[in-house]
């Protein structure tokens, strides 16, 4: 691992990744398994000394990152909360796509939340924190964030996160070849991990 190098941890299991439900600022504990996973992260992780641990505040995030044995590390950071869904919180996709046609995430207005674009622009302000970091860097938050982070990192647009499916409790690496930014590992889940419906 390279002093720049961005690990990202999505959370484990909450009922809401259960069924399919958006799941932005909505603050949902982990479910049992979800706890399982957390502690096995850690071990995948196995004790990495990370200089920076940023985690988003949201319990789902924060416990997995305590769980993952970085209590002690974590600084909560409100750049890397989930997107805001506005309206469309705590409902499914196929739910919304009975009034809304070929609604999506990545396509349609969040109306009194926040466009692909806005989310992108944090992650970026979170790269910058990343790469000013004295080491690589672990980063503890959410799927959708994630995703829009991991097409930043790239030069992307933030609507190509659309591209990057990423499962509860997994493991993934940012990264670089020579002067290039690539991602090096991805969706990389624990023994425990489950096959989340896609939002």
């Amino acid at each position: 691992m390279t002093a720049h190098d961005i690990v990202l941890i999505r959370h484990g299991q909450t009922e809401w990744s259960i069924s399919g439900r958006h799941t932005g600022r909505t603050d949902i504990p982990l479910t049992d398994l979800g706890r399982q996973q957390a502690d096995a992260l850690g071990e995948m992780l196995d004790g990495e000394a990370f200089p920076t641990v940023l985690s988003s505040p949201l319990q789902r995030a924060w416990e997995t990152m305590e769980r993952a044995g970085y209590a002690a590390q974590g600084i909560a950071s409100q750049d890397i909360l989930e997107w805001d869904y506005g309206v469309f919180e705590g409902r499914t996709t196929e739910a919304i796509r009975r009034e809304i046609l070929d609604w999506s995430v990545w396509t349609h207005p969040m109306t009194g939340g926040e466009s692909a674009d806005e989310v992108g622009a944090r992650a970026d302000l979170a790269i910058e924190q990343c790469l000013g970091a004295p080491g690589p860097v672990a980063v503890f938050a959410h799927g959708h964030f994630l995703r829009i982070m991991t097409a930043r990192w790239m030069g992307l647009p933030a609507s190509a996160g659309k591209h990057f499916s990423l499962g509860t409790a997994t493991v993934s690496t940012l990264g670089w070849e020579r002067d290039n930014r690539v991602l090096q590992m991805w969706n990389d889940a624990c023994h425990l991990n489950s096959m989340d419906p896609v939002l």
